[in-house]
Protein backbone atom coordinates (compact mmCIF):
# COMPACT_ATOMS: atom_id res chain seq x y z
CA UNK A 1 0.00 0.00 0.00
CA UNK A 2 2.77 2.44 0.91
CA UNK A 3 4.67 1.71 -2.29
CA UNK A 4 1.52 2.19 -4.38
CA UNK A 5 0.81 5.45 -2.55
CA UNK A 6 4.24 6.84 -3.42
CA UNK A 7 4.08 5.58 -7.00
CA UNK A 8 0.73 7.35 -7.49
CA UNK A 9 2.01 10.48 -5.74
CA UNK A 10 5.08 10.71 -7.98
CA UNK A 11 2.99 9.96 -11.08
CA UNK A 12 0.45 12.65 -10.12
CA UNK A 13 3.16 15.29 -9.69
CA UNK A 14 5.02 14.19 -12.86
CA UNK A 15 1.91 14.23 -15.04
CA UNK A 16 0.85 17.53 -13.47
CA UNK A 17 4.22 19.00 -14.42
CA UNK A 18 3.86 17.48 -17.89
CA UNK A 19 0.82 19.70 -18.44
CA UNK A 20 3.22 22.63 -18.71
CA UNK A 21 5.99 20.73 -20.49
CA UNK A 22 4.15 19.18 -23.44
CA UNK A 23 3.76 21.16 -26.62
CA UNK A 24 0.03 20.95 -27.35
CA UNK A 25 -3.35 21.47 -25.73
CA UNK A 26 -4.49 17.90 -26.43
CA UNK A 27 -1.42 16.38 -24.78
CA UNK A 28 -1.76 18.79 -21.85
CA UNK A 29 -5.39 17.70 -21.43
CA UNK A 30 -4.48 14.03 -21.21
CA UNK A 31 -1.52 14.75 -18.91
CA UNK A 32 -3.94 16.58 -16.59
CA UNK A 33 -6.34 13.63 -16.79
CA UNK A 34 -3.51 11.27 -15.78
CA UNK A 35 -2.69 13.51 -12.81
CA UNK A 36 -6.33 13.56 -11.65
CA UNK A 37 -6.62 9.77 -12.04
CA UNK A 38 -3.57 9.34 -9.81
CA UNK A 39 -5.16 11.65 -7.22
CA UNK A 40 -8.36 9.60 -7.44
CA UNK A 41 -6.26 6.49 -6.79
CA UNK A 42 -4.75 8.21 -3.74
CA UNK A 43 -8.25 8.90 -2.40
CA UNK A 44 -9.20 5.25 -2.91
CA UNK A 45 -6.08 4.17 -1.02
CA UNK A 46 -7.01 6.54 1.81
CA UNK A 47 -10.33 4.71 2.19
CA UNK A 48 -12.41 7.54 0.72
CA UNK A 49 -14.07 5.33 -1.87
CA UNK A 50 -16.93 7.68 -2.75
CA UNK A 51 -14.65 10.67 -3.31
CA UNK A 52 -12.10 8.57 -5.20
CA UNK A 53 -14.66 7.18 -7.62
CA UNK A 54 -16.26 10.62 -7.95
CA UNK A 55 -12.94 12.24 -8.87
CA UNK A 56 -12.11 9.49 -11.37
CA UNK A 57 -15.51 9.58 -13.10
CA UNK A 58 -15.84 13.35 -13.06
CA UNK A 59 -12.34 14.00 -14.38
CA UNK A 60 -12.60 11.39 -17.14
CA UNK A 61 -15.79 13.00 -18.44
CA UNK A 62 -14.52 16.56 -17.99
CA UNK A 63 -11.22 15.98 -19.78
CA UNK A 64 -12.82 13.99 -22.60
CA UNK A 65 -15.38 16.74 -23.18
CA UNK A 66 -12.55 19.28 -23.18
CA UNK A 67 -10.61 17.20 -25.72
CA UNK A 68 -13.67 16.87 -27.97
CA UNK A 69 -14.27 20.62 -27.90
CA UNK A 70 -10.59 21.22 -28.67
CA UNK A 71 -10.81 18.99 -31.73
CA UNK A 72 -13.99 20.78 -32.85
CA UNK A 73 -13.10 24.41 -32.21
CA UNK A 74 -9.33 24.91 -32.15
CA UNK A 75 -7.81 26.56 -35.16
CA UNK A 76 -4.95 24.09 -35.31
CA UNK A 77 -5.76 20.47 -36.10
CA UNK A 78 -7.00 18.77 -32.95
CA UNK A 79 -4.97 20.94 -30.62
CA UNK A 80 -1.80 19.11 -31.63
CA UNK A 81 0.17 22.07 -32.97
CA UNK A 82 3.11 23.10 -30.78
CA UNK A 83 2.40 25.93 -28.38
CA UNK A 84 3.63 27.25 -25.07
CA UNK A 85 1.43 26.62 -22.04
CA UNK A 86 3.31 29.18 -19.93
CA UNK A 87 3.27 32.95 -20.31
CA UNK A 88 5.78 35.15 -18.49
CA UNK A 89 8.06 32.22 -17.69
CA UNK A 90 10.30 34.03 -15.20
CA UNK A 91 7.42 35.61 -13.29
CA UNK A 92 5.47 32.36 -13.10
CA UNK A 93 8.56 30.45 -11.89
CA UNK A 94 9.22 33.06 -9.19
CA UNK A 95 5.60 33.01 -8.00
CA UNK A 96 5.36 29.20 -8.00
CA UNK A 97 8.69 28.83 -6.13
CA UNK A 98 7.56 31.36 -3.51
CA UNK A 99 4.18 29.65 -3.06
CA UNK A 100 5.86 26.24 -2.78
CA UNK A 101 8.32 27.53 -0.16
CA UNK A 102 5.49 29.14 1.81
CA UNK A 103 3.36 25.97 1.78
CA UNK A 104 6.33 23.74 2.63
CA UNK A 105 7.24 26.01 5.54
CA UNK A 106 3.61 25.88 6.69
CA UNK A 107 3.87 22.10 7.01
CA UNK A 108 6.70 22.37 9.52
CA UNK A 109 5.50 25.49 11.38
CA UNK A 110 1.87 24.48 11.92
CA UNK A 111 1.12 22.76 15.24
CA UNK A 112 -0.85 19.79 13.94
CA UNK A 113 -3.61 18.54 16.28
CA UNK A 114 -3.67 15.00 17.60
CA UNK A 115 -6.61 12.74 16.81
CA UNK A 116 -9.42 12.93 19.33
CA UNK A 117 -11.68 9.92 19.15
CA UNK A 118 -11.99 7.11 16.63
CA UNK A 119 -12.59 7.47 12.90
CA UNK A 120 -16.25 7.10 11.81
CA UNK A 121 -17.56 3.70 10.77
CA UNK A 122 -18.84 5.05 7.44
CA UNK A 123 -16.58 7.81 6.13
CA UNK A 124 -18.90 8.57 3.20
CA UNK A 125 -21.90 9.14 5.45
CA UNK A 126 -19.85 11.28 7.83
CA UNK A 127 -18.56 13.38 4.92
CA UNK A 128 -22.07 13.85 3.52
CA UNK A 129 -23.36 14.83 6.95
CA UNK A 130 -20.52 17.30 7.43
CA UNK A 131 -20.98 18.86 4.00
CA UNK A 132 -24.77 19.01 3.86
CA UNK A 133 -25.95 18.69 7.44
CA UNK A 134 -29.64 19.46 7.71
CA UNK A 135 -29.85 20.52 4.03
CA UNK A 136 -29.44 16.96 2.70
CA UNK A 137 -33.13 16.52 1.81
CA UNK A 138 -33.13 19.93 0.11
CA UNK A 139 -30.08 19.01 -1.97
CA UNK A 140 -31.53 15.64 -2.99
CA UNK A 141 -34.75 17.34 -4.06
CA UNK A 142 -32.76 19.97 -5.92
CA UNK A 143 -30.79 17.26 -7.71
CA UNK A 144 -33.93 15.54 -8.95
CA UNK A 145 -35.43 18.89 -9.95
CA UNK A 146 -32.35 19.85 -11.95
CA UNK A 147 -32.29 16.44 -13.63
CA UNK A 148 -35.99 16.73 -14.56
CA UNK A 149 -35.36 20.24 -15.87
CA UNK A 150 -32.50 19.04 -18.10
CA UNK A 151 -34.54 16.13 -19.45
CA UNK A 152 -37.53 18.43 -20.06
CA UNK A 153 -35.36 21.00 -21.84
CA UNK A 154 -33.94 18.34 -24.16
CA UNK A 155 -37.40 16.93 -24.88
CA UNK A 156 -38.84 20.38 -25.60
CA UNK A 157 -35.86 21.37 -27.76
CA UNK A 158 -36.22 18.32 -29.99
CA UNK A 159 -38.33 19.28 -32.97
CA UNK A 160 -39.34 15.73 -33.89
CA UNK A 161 -40.16 12.53 -32.12
CA UNK A 162 -38.83 9.02 -32.46
CA UNK A 163 -41.08 8.03 -35.37
CA UNK A 164 -41.51 11.40 -37.08
CA UNK A 165 -39.08 10.48 -39.86
CA UNK A 166 -41.70 8.01 -41.16
CA UNK A 167 -44.35 10.73 -41.52
CA UNK A 168 -48.06 10.03 -41.03
CA UNK A 169 -47.90 6.58 -42.62
CA UNK A 170 -46.07 4.43 -40.06
CA UNK A 171 -46.65 1.24 -42.07
CA UNK A 172 -44.78 2.32 -45.19
CA UNK A 173 -41.17 1.30 -45.64
CA UNK A 174 -38.72 4.01 -44.71
CA UNK A 175 -36.48 5.43 -47.44
CA UNK A 176 -33.00 3.98 -47.88
CA UNK A 177 -31.02 4.91 -44.81
CA UNK A 178 -27.41 3.74 -45.04
CA UNK A 179 -26.65 5.02 -41.53
CA UNK A 180 -29.60 3.03 -40.12
CA UNK A 181 -30.99 5.52 -37.66
CA UNK A 182 -32.08 8.63 -39.49
CA UNK A 183 -28.73 10.37 -39.11
CA UNK A 184 -28.54 13.38 -41.40
CA UNK A 185 -32.23 13.50 -42.28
Amino acid sequence: MTVLFWVLAVAAVASGAAVFAVGSMARATFALLASFLCVGGELLLAGLHYLGVLVVLMMIMEMLVMAVFMVMYMMNPAGLMPMSMVHNRRGSLAISAAVFALLAAGIFVTPWPHRAGAPPRDATFALGEALMGPQMLTMITLGFTLFATMVGAVVLATHRGRYDRFGDDLKRRPPADPARGGVGQ
